[in-house]
């Protein structure tokens, strides 16, 4: 966790592993593998009952997660740069959350979520996922916060929870992989994401223009290569901002190209009144 003054940079370059993290992920990764084989039935044709493609993508996405949570980056953004602790966050997220997601086989996911279906139902509505993942965001870069999470480690490790858990509901309403849950339509998803890259640019404006250091806990912190704290709490911003935007928007990019190529012919004519309810129903929006 944080180090007091005096502490000397460099220690942070000795080879210093979380086994801890190494436990936890290896034990998620060894559940996964089991669950799909006792869950998942074959296809009709024998064939197993997730892809490669599915795996990959789940393993990709608990192994970035994992990278974050461990050794450089943990003690780099704990300990030393805020910045770091950017990137940390963002790693946690909008690129790890959505590639676990599609990993998950939908057979596994309804035998995991079955007791939670009516709370998840309520919390994957658009409205709901949209307030719930940018409260977080706003609570975790309030100042008191973030000076909270790197001197005491439960708060610390709660936050990241909390930071996961909303992430994960944010991306569920994108990534919709329970069908019988519905989701937005790709137009839907496309305003959705949107929305979800206004907020976010508040906190990141405070730190790229603040003129002086906004975290105690990172201004007292050794300094690291020269950068001072508020050069630090500047690229903070802007990987919150530019970093976190690009993301979001090329996977809005994404959706648009899927959505184009799956029309198969010019829709001309207005939205037919019952996909308006339809969508209007799956954004919570009727009375």
């Amino acid at each position: 966790m944080f180090l007091a003054d005096g502490a000397a940079p460099e220690a942070v370059w000795e080879f210093h592993p979380h086994f801890d993290v190494w436990i936890v992920f290896g034990l998620i990764a060894i559940g996964y593998v089991v669950a799909v084989r006792r869950w998942v039935p074959p296809d009709p044709e024998g064939r197993p009952g997730t892809t490669q493609v599915r795996t990959l993508s789940f393993f990709t996405g608990l192994s970035i997660m994992w990278i974050a949570a461990d050794w450089p980056i943990h003690d780099l953004a704990e300990n030393y740069l805020f910045s770091v602790h950017m990137v940390q966050h963002t790693l946690f997220s909008l690129v790890a959350p959505p590639l676990i997601l599609l990993g998950l086989p939908a057979p596994l996911l309804r035998r995991l979520m079955g007791p939670f279906m009516g709370p998840l139902r309520f919390m994957t509505k658009p409205l709901i996922a949209l307030a719930l993942f940018n409260i977080v965001i706003v609570v975790t870069h309030w100042p008191p916060v973030v000076d909270l999470s790197v001197t005491n480690e439960p708060a610390h490790f709660g936050l990241h929870l909390l930071l996961v858990f909303s992430s994960l509901v944010m991306w569920w309403v994108v990534v919709t992989p329970l069908p019988e849950l519905g989701g937005p339509t790709p137009p839907g998803k496309m305003l959705f994401l949107f929305g979800q890259s206004i907020v976010p640019t508040v906190p990141a404006s405070f730190l790229t223009f603040a003129s002086a250091p906004i975290y105690d806990a990172y201004a007292r912190a050794p300094r690291l290569w020269g950068i001072s704290a508020v050069t630090d709490q500047m690229v903070a911003g802007l990987i919150m901002k530019i970093g976190g935007g690009l993301l979001l928007w090329s996977v809005i990019a994404l959706l648009f190209f899927k959505w184009y190529s799956s029309e198969q012919k010019p829709q001309t004519e207005e939205m037919p009144w019952g996909d308006f309810e339809r969508e209007l129903e799956v954004w919570d929006l009727r009375k």
